[in-house]
């Protein structure tokens, strides 16, 4: 018998950008609700969801989240010249949204199912040309992984994630790459995407 895994109450915050577990994101915070939310995250030490937009924007009107998004905890924040709250927030683990409500100010909450981390899986062979790229692009674009163990990058899950984070994908794409739920499949479909980035 399949015991269903509890639902968990969480603010939930739509962006037109995806997190990955492992992944990291900065904020500018500006509107009342997401004030709000960081004030409730900060004060209770817990997290919050992000999930891609798919209809609507990130101001104004509660916006149509993906149903699948990624648990996130602020990690560090301060406030910008311009007075506004800056937040550093770290991805854990994935979610699916089973329910969600928006409240009277806007402030998406959802009732998510947490998926459990992908199973530990080597890198085959045949992707070692997918840890090259990777090296190549935190060499360039990626400071915060710079200093990654060399293991890290034998990680089916850390790669698949890390390049679905630096490649130039559009955000439906990362979006199809964090539902995936089997690391090698998305390695397979991120070495299919390659060609298009060559240069002819």
């Amino acid at each position: 018998m399949v015991v269903p895994t509890p639902l968990i109450e969480m603010p939930l915050f739509p962006l037109s950008a995806v997190l990955f577990p492992g992944g990291q994101l900065q904020l500018r915070i500006f509107e009342p609700r997401y004030l709000d939310l960081v004030r409730e995250c900060t004060r209770q030490g817990a997290g919050f969801g992000v999930c891609l937009i798919l209809q609507g924007t990130e101001t104004g009107a509660p916006a149509v989240p993906a149903g699948i998004g990624t648990m996130a905890r602020i990690s560090d924040f301060d406030r910008d010249d311009d007075g506004l709250l800056g937040i550093v927030a770290e991805g854990g683990s994935r979610f699916r949204v089973e329910r969600s409500r928006a409240r009277s100010d806007g402030l998406l909450r959802g009732d998510v199912e947490v998926w459990p981390a992908e199973p530990a899986l080597a890198v085959p062979v045949e992707f070692a040309l997918l840890q090259n790229i990777l090296e190549r692009l935190i060499e360039t674009m990626s400071p915060r992984w710079r200093h990654a163990p060399r293991s890290a990058y034998d990680d089916a899950s850390w790669l698949g994630f890390r390049l679905a984070e630096l490649l130039p994908l559009e955000p439906i794409e990362q979006q199809r790459m964090l539902e995936l739920n089997d690391p090698l499949l998305r390695l397979a479909e991120l070495r299919d995407i390659l060609p298009r980035f060559q240069k002819g």
